[in-house]
């Protein structure tokens, strides 16, 4: 009864039940019409779950109340769950959910829109999208906006919607297993990109960790989630989980990325191996 109560909205969001849904149909459908290897369905599912446990159960409940189980929820929305929907590399499953005449017109309305092209290459521009991959990170931490964050309810989705779509889009560049053409980056930036991430949330999380001040004191006056942790232990808490398994993440993805590098060469995709 407990774990049933546990998985109930503690805020309910139609608009993260139909993406999921939207998502998983179309998922299920696609990977019936072009079949995936059995651990990338794995990968799939169980990020998918991730981010939907992390947005609409009681999880959603403690993240508004401990610091350390918000770093915990951010942890699930900006690496875990996205790093493995897009280790599933889930695009061509995705696209066979929808049927040709649909993706012709998705081509063609996306050509008649410079405006969003122009835009999308800003967004997965390597540098901007290593920057905002941290800086998404720096900004909702920010102590005046994070108070302000996690006391109004829009801008406190918006926060968690936004480091969720950012994830997506960094682990898209980060993991893809093409070439490049036509992935966007080259296998070494891939690897790059990945592990330059991981300095500034080191250096933001040894921060928070070793700092002696309450810089969230909001938590205080929601009322905590357990009694027994102080408020400076709750931030050393979270401080660690943003220094340790948020970095440790980009080193995981760095070496996926490497062994993709090595996998690309080994069968002589690499631009340089097909022109010679």
């Amino acid at each position: 009864m407990d774990l049933l109560y546990g998985l109930l909205p503690w805020e309910f969001s139609p608009t993260v039940i139909l993406v999921v849904a939207a998502t998983a149909i179309a998922y299920g459908r696609g990977s019936i019409r072009r079949p995936c290897g059995v651990w990338r369905q794995i990968a799939f599912w169980s990020g998918l779950a991730l981010i939907y446990i992390a947005l609409q159960t009681q999880v959603d409940y403690y993240a508004e109340r401990e610091f350390f189980i918000h770093r915990l929820q951010h942890l699930v929305l900006h690496h875990l769950g996205p790093f493995l929907i897009m280790l599933a590399s889930p695009g061509p499953a995705l696209r066979a959910a929808l049927p040709l005449a649909w993706r012709i017109r998705l081509r063609r309305g996306f050509s008649r829109l410079p405006a969003l092209r122009i835009l999308l290459d800003v967004l997965l521009n390597p540098w901007v999208a290593a920057f905002m991959f941290f800086g998404i990170i720096y900004l909702w931490l920010w102590p005046s906006l994070h108070f302000i964050a996690m006391l109004d309810w829009r801008i406190y989705r918006l926060m968690n919607w936004s480091v969720t779509v950012d994830g997506l889009l960094f682990w898209w560049l980060v993991l893809d297993r093409r070439p490049h053409p036509p992935a966007r980056l080259a296998p070494g930036v891939r690897v790059f990109i990945s592990l330059i991430v991981a300095v500034p949330q080191i250096l933001i999380g040894a921060y928070i960790t070793f700092t002696r001040r309450d810089l969230f004191p909001l938590y205080d006056l929601c009322g905590r989630a357990f009694a027994g942790i102080s408020a400076l232990r709750s931030q050393q808490i979270g401080g660690l989980i943003l220094w340790i398994p948020s970095a440790m993440m980009s080193v995981l993805g760095a070496l996926v990325a490497m062994s993709h590098w090595i996998s690309l060469s080994s069968r002589g995709r690499l631009r340089g191996r097909r022109a010679a």
